[in-house]
């Protein structure tokens, strides 16, 4: 034990007075016992080393007694046949072999060719390590050399010269989207779940760690009900999602789908798209800002980059307008941040690419005119993530990077490559020396594929056969380092490697498929009711005479309907012939011209209830009349008593 521990525990009984003149007692019993940490480890590490040599030392002895066998052997063999001539030297000779053998085994490292014959017979598993003067910790497993550092170093150095080892194409899986194009990928940061869009409006949701071998999507929707996705992805959190379809408004939605915020519409009257809120026309791409998790980007038809807050749907944050050669007006089908955030760039229809700074919306700050054929639409714009490399995929079936800083003329070019689709993507690989993109294909005109070429010479390294349909999009996971491709026929494929990639497909392609329950199984379903039993059943009638003499006494069953009109109609009946407006409410209202009843009793058949319950007429005359006066009714034929004026005929 050190002194330090040694003076506490001395010191464990002893009552502080200060303590007890202060609180009124003398302690709080047993003081904590404190540990050496330094010490104790220098111990562990002494303990080991010497456990560590002491291995080695019966190590050591093995070799030795396998050596000694295996010279015996030959010493012997000369032994015997030399022994008429030699007699007792050749055993004096054995004997001073031995002895030197023994000796040389004093020593810790064995040299010499004794070596070759006890590494053959033993095989790898019992190599050392002789350059370690000093071996710490716990003896190595056996088979543990066979991947040395020397190996490892080699196979890295084999990989740096031929980067087609990085690729992870040796195993794939197929995600059935839909029937139709599959326009849009995303990833979450962390590889955890994917999503897909196409031209069927539907975006859906995969979750690798939740999926079985039978990759089925965990949801499915349709955020912007019949318009095209144009574009999804994450967020640099991932915790939400940027949707960009064919309206004039991208929407958010958090991880499970459900709606964030979605942008304002401009007003498509004003002429200055500066003073509009929003776009206008059709959307045609948008980012997330890689950097501020709030931010993010999008490009229209109305001639516009906008950028965003997702806390402020109301209103764009700025507006960027690129302008061609003679000061017109351009549409970017394609625009992108670069990988601080710092810059814009924004593909346009007249083969231009035009990058601003994102603080300053007014005049651009690289372009480059003549990037592209006029007329075409530049598919994607991405960045390196050096962010020192742009590379562009146009409409006119090419590829190109260029250094921003020499905007005039691409580093390099590779043409041949048919692009169907305004949203066909180009990718760098996790370690920046790959660039990927697809191909189109016309309809039974042969296989998409996906083509890999080395950056610094633009020389074609690799292609994939990917299916009998256009790639439209891809994506190279740095996390995961698994390859996403979508493709024209509606299939999303994972490309992927079992030793190099993580996680990602690797989890759900381990998984069996659930077996399907009893109840889903079940070809019908049987609902039986109590009254559906025999003894519930009302009993039958064996003879129908009778059921219809009861039903001849029934007014309603007896009705006999009424027979088609014919002709002008009559009896309030309308005529088929009756087209016009009051032929058609007389209809409705069921007139009956041939009421034969009294009229005077129809009227006074209210009188009683009039009378008992005064609700209309009655309480109008209530100050006026409170006793109600009839006139009286004087005989007709007693005229002569009439004044003048009541004889006279109106």
């Amino acid at each position: 034990m050190e002194p330090a521990a040694e003076g506490d525990a001395e010191m464990l009984g002893a009552p502080d007075p200060e303590l007890a003149a202060t609180m009124g007692f003398s302690g709080f019993g047993k003081k904590a016992r404190t540990f050496d940490l330094e010490a104790m480890f220098e111990q562990t590490r002494r303990t080991a080393v010497e456990r560590s040599r002491k291995v080695l030392e019966a190590r050591e002895r093995e070799k030795e007694d396998q050596t000694e066998k295996e010279f015996r052997i030959p010493c012997a063999e000369s032994s015997a046949s030399a022994s008429s001539a030699t007699g007792a030297g050749s055993t004096l000779t054995e004997r001073e072999i031995v002895s030197s053998e023994s000796e040389d085994s004093s020593n810790e490292e064995l040299t010499g060719p004794s070596m070759q014959p006890q590494s053959s017979t033993k095989g790898p598993a019992e190599d050392t390590d002789d350059d370690d003067d000093e071996f710490i910790g716990p003896p190595l497993p056996p088979g543990f050399k066979d991947s040395d550092d020397d190996n490892d170093n080699d196979d890295t150095e084999e990989e740096d010269n031929n980067p087609v080892k990085k690729i992870p194409d040796s195993h794939e899986i197929t995600l059935q989207h839909g029937t139709k194009t599959v326009s849009a990928l995303g990833l979450d940061p962390s590889g955890a779940r994917l999503i897909t869009g196409g031209y069927d409006y539907d975006v859906k949701f995969w979750d690798f760690a939740g999926m079985d071998a039978s990759l089925q999507a965990f949801r499915s929707l349709q955020p912007c009900e019949c318009h095209q996705i144009k574009s999804l992805q994450y967020s640099s959190t991932g915790d939400v999602i940027l949707v960009v379809s064919g309206n004039s408004q991208a929407k958010v939605l958090d991880r499970d789908g459900f709606p964030v915020m979605e942008c304002i519409k401009g007003d498509q009257y004003i002429v200055d798209m500066t003073n509009t809120k929003g776009h206008t026309a059709m959307l045609n791409s948008g980012c997330w800002h890689p950097k501020i998790k709030e931010e993010f980007l999008t490009c229209s038809n109305d001639g516009t980059v906008r950028t965003w807050d997702v806390n402020n749907e109301k209103k764009h944050k700025s507006v960027f307008k690129p302008r061609s050669a003679q000061g017109k007006r351009v549409i970017p089908t394609t625009c992108t941040y670069s990988r601080d955030g710092k810059l814009i760039a924004a593909g346009c229809q007249d083969g231009s690419i035009q990058i601003w700074d994102r603080n300053m919306s007014v005049h651009t700050k690289f372009h480059c005119r003549q990037a592209h054929a006029s007329g075409t639409d530049t598919s994607c714009l991405t960045f390196s993530y050096d962010g020192t490399v742009l590379a562009s995929r146009g409409g006119d079936d090419t590829l190109k990077i260029w250094d921003i800083r020499q905007f005039k003329k691409p580093l390099n070019s590779a043409d041949g490559l048919p692009s169907f689709f305004p949203m066909t993507d180009c990718c760098f690989s996790p370690d920046d020396k790959i660039l990927v993109t697809g191909t189109s294909v016309k309809k039974g005109g042969g296989s998409g594929k996906l083509f890999f070429f080395y950056r610094e010479t633009f020389q074609k390294l690799y292609e994939i056969e990917v299916t009998d349909a256009s790639v439209v999009r891809c994506l190279w996971h740095p996390k995961l380092n698994q390859i996403m491709v979508g493709t024209g026929n509606g299939l999303a494929k994972v490309y992927y490697d079992p030793v190099k990639s993580q996680r990602g497909a690797k989890l759900c392609v381990v998984k069996t498929k659930r077996k399907e329950r009893q109840a889903e199984t079940l070809t019908q379903d049987y609902i039986i009711t109590p009254h559906a039993l025999p003894m519930f059943r009302e009993p039958r009638q064996r003879s129908t005479r009778k059921q219809l003499e009861k039903d001849r006494l029934d007014p309603l069953k007896s009705h006999k309907p009424e027979p088609p009109v014919a002709g002008a109609g009559r009896g309030g009946r309308v005529g088929t012939h009756g087209v016009t407006l009051s032929s058609y409410i007389v209809k409705n209202i069921a007139l009956d011209k041939t009421d034969d009843s009294n009229p005077r009793e129809a009227i006074l058949r209210h009188a009683k209830e009039a009378e008992e319950n005064p609700y209309w007429v009655a309480p109008a005359y209530a100050k006026t009349q409170p006793k109600t006066v009839f006139a009286e009714v004087e005989p007709e034929d007693d005229e002569t008593d009439k004044p003048e004026w009541k004889k006279r005929k109106i």
